[in-house]
């Protein structure tokens, strides 16, 4: 695949492969990175599957290289990133009220 190519399929989507605690592999969209209040969110679709929901991931950074990414168990803290994604994207995306 020449370079060319390459570079607008990277423009149109990035895709992310996270693996988990016990190994596994997953691939994700990533949509956006929310920084919210001194910490940075990245807002990811997961890519395997029709997913309707989004998953927020708080990102750690571990050295100048190198960044972990931490589920969000906070209800409230989960909405509030949400929220700054949802506000970022609402002339662009359609959002479903739950």
């Amino acid at each position: 695949m020449d370079n060319e190519v390459l570079n607008n399929e990277e423009e149109e989507t990035e895709i992310l492969t996270l693996t988990d605690e016990n190994g596994v592999d997953t691939d994700f969209e990533y949509l956006d990175c929310i920084p919210y209040e001194g910490k940075e969110y990245l807002v990811l679709l997961p890519a395997d599957e029709a997913a309707t929901e989004v998953v927020i991931l708080e990102v750690e950074p571990v050295d100048e290289e190198t960044e972990n990414y931490l589920s969000v168990q906070d209800e409230d803290l989960l909405n509030a990133v949400y929220d700054i994604f949802k506000e970022r994207y609402k002339d662009v995306l359609t959002f479903e009220e739950e």
